[in-house]
């Protein structure tokens, strides 16, 4: 494997601030280049931490940041953001670090308390998520935002059985504790809710050269919510974005362009080597004397 092939296959990982070198890993359901080999962090992670350096301007001076069902991945993310308190909540004990054991549907905290709510893939699991996602719209504060993520395929509407016993719920919703697969009426669900909301997807945010670089899912989408019922339109790829996808590609055409300008000057210092390599060879294969002479000419040629 030449220099400039490991150089094409770099990354940069968003969540650790790190430059990879080495191939990601798999993620747990086997996806490949899925997992950052030095912090651990999913596609997810690496997207809401670029997702969060885009909300900064509203995300200043927080008072309160709740994580529903945390990651050790995410929760150094949002501990970044420097809120005066995080809060971590959990229906059950299943090792992650939380402060209290909660149900999403009767969250322990005062209306309006709650500047930033973070709740990843969560909601497939909850039986009544009406009653969640009004909970989730109760304790937002005036300024508050919340983040959520759910599985969804496009082009139909949710399916969801409450009563499907969990051998049948691997097949139809992914996984045994889901009981629903999200589909295009997820925008609406939120809004009877009282969450008013914008869908957020890879490309929109960063363009499709930077999901690349960055190990990003380009067909995950997040919904950025805050209170009141109405639906924006969504930032899917090839809309106009954030204004991040032209900044990125930029950049990331320069380093490109860098790259290629490396990769050929290591060519050329590779094939200087060889031939520096093959002229010793040929000079030790001649007299002592001779070579002797042939590299006093050499040196005094290279100081003309």
């Amino acid at each position: 494997m030449t220099g400039t092939t490991v150089e094409l296959q770099r990354a940069y990982c968003a969540a650790c601030g790190s430059m990879v070198s080495r191939a990601f890993r798999s993620g747990p359901d086997g996806r490949p280049e899925a997992t950052c080999p030095r912090c651990g962090s999913l596609e997810r992670h690496r997207f809401l931490s670029l997702l969060l350096g885009t909300l900064a301007p509203q995300l200043r001076d927080l008072d309160t940041v709740v994580e529903i069902a945390p990651s050790r991945q995410s929760t150094a993310l949002l501990d970044r953001l420097g809120a005066r308190r995080r809060i971590g909540l959990d229906l059950g004990c299943d090792g992650r670090d939380v402060d209290a054991l909660a149900c999403l549907t009767r969250l322990p905290l005062r209306d309006g308390s709650v500047d930033l709510l973070v709740c990843y893939h969560v909601l497939e699991h909850v039986l009544d998520d009406g009653a969640a996602m009004r909970e989730i719209a109760r304790v937002l504060s005036p300024r508050g935002i919340a983040l959520v993520e759910v599985p969804i395929r496009m082009g139909v509407a949710t399916e969801e059985d409450l009563e499907c016993p969990p051998e049948d719920r691997v097949r139809r919703f992914g996984q045994a504790d889901h009981v629903r697969w999200y589909g295009d009426d997820f925008d609406s669900r939120l809004s009877a809710a009282g969450l008013a909301s914008v869908r957020v997807t890879p490309p929109a945010l960063v363009g499709e050269a930077a999901v690349d670089w960055f190990r990003l899912m380009a067909h995950e989408v997040v919904w950025v919510a805050h209170g009141g019922q109405a639906m924006a339109s969504p930032m899917l790829a090839g809309a106009a974005g954030s204004g991040l996808t032209a900044a990125f590609d930029a950049v990331l055409a320069d380093l490109a362009r860098t790259r290629t300008m490396l990769g050929r000057a290591r060519a050329r210092s590779d094939r200087l080597v060889a031939q520096r390599d093959a002229l010793r060879a040929r000079l030790a294969a001649v007299h002592p004397a001779q070579g002797s002479a042939v590299l006093t000419r050499l040196r005094r040629a290279a100081h003309l």
